[in-house]
């Protein structure tokens, strides 16, 4: 079962790291995240460079670095679930030319529900858990499950930085949802609900 090639887009708050970690332990796939390939190959040479000389000095990685530290963790992998990459059309048109998908998926979820997930969410300021007001609520009000730590409101889930997010991912992000639309590949997966309902829903995808 560990042959299912999954590509899951979607905007911030759509849940694909929650969803992603399902499917990965649900079809024994890995999840590859474009953050944690290139910390993990920090010192890997490139044309252009390893990936530590750029997010050492706080700079963005270049495309062409991002693209071979991810093909390499694709091609180490059996079957998986690529999460939040490719992020612009060079990048999505790159991995075409690179490997086959069988599912491409994008969670959909109107913006107000994704400004409302994002705005509630809280962070332990000690140990970093995760809280949200409305869905996830810790036993006290403000005070950590784990390690008794007070509860905030990180500065980008404000809702003016929520929506400059959003914004930025639909300049950036939304031709690459058009682009497999366009191919024919793109299967659209309500996000809205329970976490538990909107992986039925993609299981029925995966299976069908």
């Amino acid at each position: 079962m560990a042959d299912h090639r999954i590509l899951l887009l979607g905007p911030p708050g759509a849940g694909k790291g929650t969803q992603a970690t399902r499917l990965t332990a649900e079809y024994d796939l890995d999840h590859i995240t474009t953050g944690d390939a290139l910390r993990q190959n920090k010192e890997m040479e490139t044309e252009y460079g390893t990936p530590g000389e750029y997010m050492d000095a706080g700079e963005l990685v270049p495309d062409p670095v991002v693209n071979e530290i991810v093909v390499a963790a694709l091609e180490d992998a059996d079957g998986f679930v690529l999460d939040g990459y490719p992020r612009n059309l060079d990048q999505a048109e790159f991995l075409s030319e690179e490997t086959d998908l069988d599912h491409v998926v994008f969670l959909d979820v109107p913006e107000d529900v994704l400004v409302e997930r994002l705005t509630g969410r809280r962070v332990c300021d000690d140990c970093g858990a995760t809280y949200h007001v409305e869905f996830d609520r810790p036993e006290e009000a403000g005070v950590c499950d784990e390690c008794g730590g007070e509860l905030v409101q990180r500065e980008d889930d404000t809702e003016d930085t929520v929506r400059e997010r959003l914004r930025v991912y639909r300049e950036n992000t939304e031709p690459v949802v058009e682009h497999y639309r366009e191919e024919g590949t793109l299967v659209e997966v309500s996000g809205e609900g329970a976490p538990d309902d909107v992986f039925e829903r993609l299981r029925d995808v995966i299976e069908g």
